[in-house]
């Protein structure tokens, strides 16, 4: 037999360790279990088994509960951590049920009473080796649950889609510096779970993040709220306050809807972006500031530059690094996940006990455009589960005008743009992605919904990214 082959069993062996002070006992199991294939080491009492516990790692443990200096009770304290890596199985020839279940609240797996047959030993080994396997096997599953979510998730928003995991990539690096970010995308979409994440992931997470709607604010207050002002600055001034900026210091502010923003305030905001500086109002002297600024629009910028309501200069300063969130319909994929994120989270909220959508109503869910988007997804989710009477949501408990696909003049899908080869596509990986849904992700079944055949649709997942 060559070395390898010996490295490879030894490898598979289970390690375990005796410990009792009898030594006729740790004779004759040492001998027994030697022979059953275990790699058996022993030890006299107690201190000395917790010391080839941290010198060692084994997967199995045999402890007598009566012995002198560090007994059984005495081990499985002193042990603490050190149990998560052995199953521990007490002896005794002085044993009660209380003893038992009080050496299984320290920890241990199992309890014998001597004297004990081999086989007795052996099956208490064996129901040990399976626990062991099933805890194993447990951790794997977490672990890939984990990388699971990891894969999908930044922040509070999950995705599956190719388009959305660019964002979450290019996210995370924002996170990572102080540079400003213009997070543009239609409303509904998530614009302010990207800027929380990317605040709450970065250096800047123990200080303040300052959401404010530009839109929001009364013009003659505008300047006042995000640069302070300084007592008998105007009437009703009758202390000093501090603006929106300065409650940001060491932080994040972000910009909602910062196309709203009158252009006699962009010149100020831009002053902000390039000095680091504000002046609060009836002060004559500027003031250092240290927050991070991270802009929002459903708007156009471009569009709002070249018709002279938005600065050039100021776009310029926002749109260091742009982050464009996709509409929901351009990423039917990410329906399904979406649908079981926010109906763990209603059934938290409403107490209910939902498990998930009927393949007729995901198939409604995936024709409809969402205008509202991630916005509308959710609260059509919270409305079905109020008035679901069943565990799986059905297409009566949406509104009725969800899964209508509106029509053009000419009574056309809408797509963007003209080209008749986007526009297939965008068809094409609607209609996949629809039937994988509907079929549970069997593609012979899919196959013959499409009516193509199974290389077909293979080359088309392939070629869409379809992760379903």
């Amino acid at each position: 037999m060559d070395n390898e082959n010996i490295t490879d069993i030894e490898t598979s062996q289970k390690r375990l360790l005796i410990i009792d002070d009898e030594e006729n006992m740790r004779h004759m199991l040492g001998i027994l279990l030697r022979k059953s294939g275990y790699i058996v080491d022993t030890a006299p009492d107690g201190a000395e088994g917790l010391k080839m516990l941290n010198e060692a790692p084994y997967d199995f443990t045999l402890c007598d509960l009566k012995m002198p200096h560090t007994d059984g009770m005495a081990f499985l304290k002193e042990a603490g951590d050190k149990l998560e890596e052995t199953t521990v199985i007490m002896m005794s020839a002085y044993g009660t049920i209380d003893t038992a279940i009080e050496a299984m609240k320290l920890g241990a797996y199992d309890y014998i009473s001597k004297p004990f047959k081999p086989d007795e030993v052996h099956l208490a080994l064996k129901k040990a080796e399976e626990r062991e396997s099933l805890r194993k096997e447990n951790l794997r599953l977490k672990e890939r649950l984990r990388k699971i979510e990891e894969d999908y998730k930044f922040g509070k928003m999950v995705a599956k889609s190719q388009a959305m995991k660019s964002v979450f990539k290019l996210s995370e690096k924002a996170s990572h510096y102080n540079t400003t970010v213009l997070i543009t995308g239609e409303s509904g979409t998530g614009k302010e779970l990207v800027a929380r994440s990317i605040h709450f992931r970065g250096e800047r997470a123990k200080a303040n993040f300052v959401p404010v709607n530009c839109g929001g604010i009364p013009d003659n207050l505008l300047e006042s709220e995000f640069f302070g002002h300084k007592k008998g600055a105007f009437t009703g001034a009758d202390r000093n306050k501090k603006g929106l900026f300065e409650e940001a210091e060491r932080g994040t502010i972000f910009l909602d809807e910062i196309g709203e923003l009158p252009l006699g305030l962009q010149v100020k905001f831009l002053r902000v972006l390039q000095e680091n500086e504000i002046r609060p109002v009836g002060d004559s002297k500027t003031k250092k500031i240290n927050a991070r600024v991270i802009a929002a629009t459903a708007k156009h910028l471009e569009d709002e530059v070249e018709a002279g309501r938005f600065r050039q200069d100021l776009f310029y300063r926002l749109n260091v690094l742009p982050v464009r969130l996709p509409s929901l319909r351009n990423r039917p994929e990410d329906i399904p996940i979406l649908c079981q994120h926010f109906i763990r989270k209603f059934n938290k909220i409403l107490g209910n006990n939902i498990k998930g959508i009927t393949p007729d109503a995901m198939s409604v869910l995936l024709t409809h455009r969402w205008p509202g988007n991630v916005r509308e997804l959710e609260n059509a989710i919270e409305r079905a589960i109020v008035l679901s009477e069943d565990i799986m949501l059905s297409k009566e408990n949406f509104p009725p005008e969800v899964g209508m696909v509106k029509k053009d003049s000419d009574g056309e899908d809408v797509f963007s743009g003209y080209c008749l080869k986007d526009a297939q596509k965008v068809l094409e990986k609607k209609m996949i992605t629809k039937a994988l849904v509907a079929t549970g992700g069997n593609r012979t079944k899919a196959v013959q919904l499409l009516g193509i055949s199974h290389p077909s649709l293979l080359n088309k997942i392939k070629a869409y990214k379809i992760t379903i």
